[in-house]
C-alpha cells in the first residue's frame, strides 16, 4: 500500500490570510490545495468562488484540487479551469447530464472529477467511471467542516478499488470527511489515494508532522 496523497483543505484556514495558508501546505510536504467551492444551494452552506481560486494560485506550486459542490456546475467550470485549477471535480447528485460535463472538463485540458455523497451508491456513477480522471468519496455530509466520518462510506473506496482493477481503469480515488490522525488509517487500508484534510491540517501545530501521519507508516 502506497502512501497517499495529501490534500489540506483550504475552507478550514484563516480566510483573512490565504496566501500564509498556501505556504503551509507548501511547506508541510503535502501534495495537492483542496478547494471546496460551494454555492448555498446544493449544499447548506457559502465558501468561495474561482477569484478567491485565482488569487491563491500565485502563491502556490501544488496541484489545485477543486470541488463544485454546487447546483448546475457546466456553468462554472469554464471559469473555475480559467482561474488555475488542476482537478475540477462535479457532484453526480447536481448533474443531470454527468458525461457531457465530465468530457467538458477534459476538453480544457483539465483532470475531471465526480464525487458522491454518502446517501449516492457507487453504482451510480458505474457508467462514466471510465472517463474520470478522480473520483471523490464524501465521508460525511458536505457542506460543513469538522464532522466526523460515517465508517461505511469507506465501504464505497473498496468497491471502487475493486472496480477500478476488474475493469483495467486508471481513476484515483479520494476521502473527504473527517480525515484526521485516528481514522487516516482506515482510508488508506480501504484503498484511498488522496486524503482531504482540512480542521485536523490547519489545526495542527507542527503541519509537517501532521501529514507524515496522514500519510501512514514508512513515510
Amino acid at each position: 500500500m502506497q502512501n497517499p496523497i495529501i490534500a489540506p483543505s483550504v475552507l478550514a484556514a484563516d480566510f483573512t490570510n490565504l496566501a500564509a495558508a498556501a505556504k503551509e501546505i507548501e511547506d508541510s510536504g503535502a501534495e495537492w490545495v483542496h478547494l471546496d467551492v460551494m454555492d448555498g444551494n446544493f449544499v447548506p452552506n457559502l465558501s468561495f468562488g474561482p477569484k478567491m481560486v485565482a488569487d491563491l494560485r500565485p502563491c502556490s506550486s501544488k496541484i489545485f484540487d477543486v470541488h463544485l459542490m454546487i447546483s448546475n456546475p457546466e456553468i462554472f467550470i469554464p471559469v473555475f479551469a480559467q482561474s488555475g485549477a488542476d482537478y475540477i471535480t462535479v457532484h453526480a447528485e447536481a448533474a443531470v447530464h454527468l458525461d457531457r460535463i465530465i468530457k467538458s472538463i477534459s476538453g480544457l485540458e483539465k483532470k475531471a472529477g465526480v464525487s458522491i455523497v454518502p446517501s449516492t451508491p457507487v453504482s451510480a456513477i458505474t457508467e462514466i467511471l471510465p472517463v474520470v480522471d478522480l473520483v471523490l468519496v464524501m465521508t460525511v455530509n458536505p457542506g460543513y467542516g469538522g464532522q466526523s466520518l460515517i465508517p461505511s462510506c469507506l465501504e464505497k473506496v473498496k468497491n471502487l478499488v475493486q472496480i477500478r482493477k476488474e475493469r483495467n481503469l486508471s481513476f484515483i480515488i479520494s476521502v473527504d470527511g473527517g480525515i484526521n490522525s485516528s481514522t487516516a488509517s482506515l482510508a488508506r487500508q480501504a484503498g484511498a489515494d488522496v486524503l482531504v484534510a482540512g480542521e485536523a491540517f490547519f489545526g495542527s501545530v507542527n503541519k509537517k508532522a501532521m501529514v507524515a501521519e496522514l500519510k501512514g507508516p514508512g513515510f
